[in-house]
């Protein structure tokens, strides 16, 4: 039983609409799925993925009008980073974030792998990170209408960086409840005296790991917009979901039992610093209620829901339309 890489990652926005134009137009991903908040149904759920909407590509967005900005701080996942296929591609992309406006840092190391960390417009800590061959998890498929060529689009997650007060009490969890092995460290490229744990799960790779950077001097995060809400891992099936439910009981967690998300199953908890972790199966996927060449072109809402259609979309206002 082992956890076979990142899942997706969920982040919050205060502006669907440039949020959509964003990520479709100025990162090319696929608005795979356009449906709803399922604990808050009058706010959109986003979820940008590969060209098939693939599980470990999907980077999803929970829509709060109006939220105020991020206080960053401890107990956060404080950096997200996309794949893409090598270092060309990252010269590529710093040529066309520049020409877009988008600020974006210097190639830089990172755990031995070439990257190029960027923001979003609402000030989300992103990472561009080159696979460069390396072996692990393979990312997913580009997608054939994305407005980046497919030779340098994005096509996967790449590592989160969670930073925590104390690095040793979520290096256990990691290690000794959910199956990581810790994989060495390296310096920070914005911060050259101060370290990132790296810690990997299943193949390996830029797709299955997570770094953990230890910070005694700040404050506990806020969140608000451009912040990251939590990062789920990847459970192969739904037999292995429910073993996993019980080690976490069993290693005295306090959880959200099993979770029908209808298109994956979930199991929440958070880990001792507070950061919210998600255990999430690779399907039923996106394509259970949608064909899939045109998934994300309507608003998608799950069976129990379906019978509220009306009175969800009443409340919700338009979004752009991605590229086609």
């Amino acid at each position: 039983m082992q956890l076979t890489g990142i899942h997706h990652v969920s982040a919050l926005t205060a502006e669907a609409s440039r949020n959509v134009e964003f990520y479709t137009r100025t990162m090319g991903m696929r608005l795979a799925k356009k449906t709803v908040n399922q604990d808050d149904t009058s706010s959109y759920h986003l979820f940008y993925t590969d060209g098939i909407g693939s599980p470990g590509t999907d980077l999803t967005f929970f829509d709060i009008p109006g939220m105020a900005g991020e206080h960053e701080g401890v107990g956060s996942i404080s950096a997200v980073s996309l794949r893409v296929p090598d270092s060309a591609a990252l010269q590529r992309w710093m040529e066309r974030l520049a020409e877009l406006g988008v600020q974006s840092e210097g190639i830089a190391r990172r755990a031995g792998r070439a990257s190029v960390a960027f923001r979003d417009f609402e000030g989300q800590h992103m990472v561009l990170v080159a696979d460069d061959g390396e072996p692990g998890v393979p990312g997913g498929q580009p997608w054939e209408r994305s407005p980046v060529p497919a030779d340098w689009s994005v096509y996967g997650l790449g590592p989160v960086q969670l930073t925590v007060r104390d690095a040793d009490r979520t290096a256990r969890v990691l290690t000794q409840v959910l199956g990581f092995r810790e994989n060495g460290s390296y310096a920070l490229p914005e911060d050259p005296g101060r370290e990132a744990l790296v810690f990997a799960t299943g193949a390996g790779g830029a797709g299955a790991e997570v770094h953990l950077v230890e910070r005694t001097d700040l404050p506990f995060v806020r969140l608000g917009r451009g912040s990251v809400h939590h990062v789920a891992f990847r459970v192969p099936d739904e037999l292995q979901h429910a073993a996993w439910l019980e080690r976490l009981e069993a290693a005295g967690f306090r959880t959200s039992g099993l979770v029908d998300r209808f298109y994956f199953r979930s199991i929440y908890f958070r880990e001792p610093n507070g950061v919210l972790f998600e255990l999430a199966t690779d399907g039923p996927g996106f394509a259970v209620d949608e064909d899939l060449g045109h998934l994300g072109e309507r608003l998608a809402l799950p069976p129990f829901l379906e019978p509220m259609r009306a009175s969800i979309e009443a409340k919700l206002h338009p979004l752009p339309i991605p590229p086609q």
